[in-house]
């Protein structure tokens, strides 16, 4: 039986919650507002408040409880595609089928927008943490959640991973760095986030180093096929410019090992990642829907 269908309930969740998670502006600040906005808004898989919100209810947790870090999850996200797409970054002009933050609001305003994201994100925690001063086992569960994501999108991470990534730009590149570029600027937000999801649940300490092995294990899988649909699929249905790997001599999974190996690599670390989940102490319905997603996201085609 495949669960993934069942998994939209949450993405309906989010939706419902991201604009009312934003920081008021002053009006002053219209346009820093309408670029934050721009991306955020874009439809996307939402993949990563997805996998916290389920880490979470599996876990025991409240979803609703667990909404704004899965909102302030998506601004990480969506602050990381502005400032990914600029023209000292990868230099995108699409982005999800649309025009990218700065081709729209300029290369300033999208950096800032970019920068508003991320401080937005940081600026949830806190005021959630603040509802639980006087209830500090509820209190240390959110503050952990909180340093796993602020270590999965910084430069321990995700900047990690990017800076990596930008230094490697047409050189001969080592499996070993491909592997740390991957599980720096992919793997490790959504290991965060299922980590998080793994705190704000009451997760025991076992579990959660079973949940942070399928998050490592589902990220590189994640970019691996992102490195194999570059190469495979049209710009009109991956929604952002098809082949621009190539052309900026990335470091790919397909121009290190070749694409058959990329291949052979997804399926590994797919199947690691449901070997991973499978040895966690949640019941077998929520192995089943970590086990679809990740076999969904590993066969997507955009």
């Amino acid at each position: 039986m495949n669960h993934f269908q069942d998994l939209y309930r949450y993405r309906e969740l989010i939706d419902a919650h991201l604009e009312e998670e934003l920081p008021e502006l002053d009006s002053k600040s219209r346009t820093l507002l309408e670029a934050m906005r721009y991306t955020l808004g874009a439809k996307g898989k939402r993949i990563r408040p997805f996998l916290l919100l389920l880490t979470c209810e599996s876990a025991g947790g409240d979803v609703k409880e667990a909404v704004p870090y899965a909102c302030a999850v998506e601004f990480i996200h969506a602050y990381s595609l502005i400032h990914d797409d600029l023209p000292a970054m990868d230099d995108d002009d699409l982005r999800r089928g649309e025009p990218t933050n700065h081709k729209v609001f300029g290369e300033g305003m999208a950096i800032l927008a970019g920068d508003g994201l991320l401080s937005a994100a940081f600026e949830v925690f806190h005021k959630d943490y603040l509802i639980y001063l006087d209830r500090p086992e509820q209190l240390k569960r959110r503050i952990r959640a909180g340093a796993e994501i602020a270590k999965g999108c910084g430069c321990r991470g995700m900047v990690a991973g990017q800076a990596s990534d930008l230094e490697a730009e047409g050189l001969v590149v080592s499996p070993d760095l491909l592997d740390y570029i991957h599980l720096g600027k992919t793997a490790a937000l959504i290991r965060a986030a299922i980590c998080a999801g793994a705190y704000l649940g009451g997760a025991d300490e076992p579990d959660i180093r079973h949940f942070s092995d399928y998050g490592e294990n589902l990220g590189l899988a994640f970019q691996i096929a992102d490195d194999i649909l570059d190469v495979t699929a049209e710009t009109e249905v991956l929604g952002k410019t098809a082949g621009k790997d190539e052309k900026a001599h990335k470091a790919t999974y397909p121009s290190v090992h070749g694409l058959e190996a990329a291949r052979e690599r997804l399926l590994e670390l797919t199947t690691r990642a449901a070997d991973a989940v499978e040895r966690t102490s949640v019941n077998d319905g929520y192995k089943d829907q970590f086990t679809d997603l990740a076999r969904a996201l590993a066969h997507r085609e955009h």
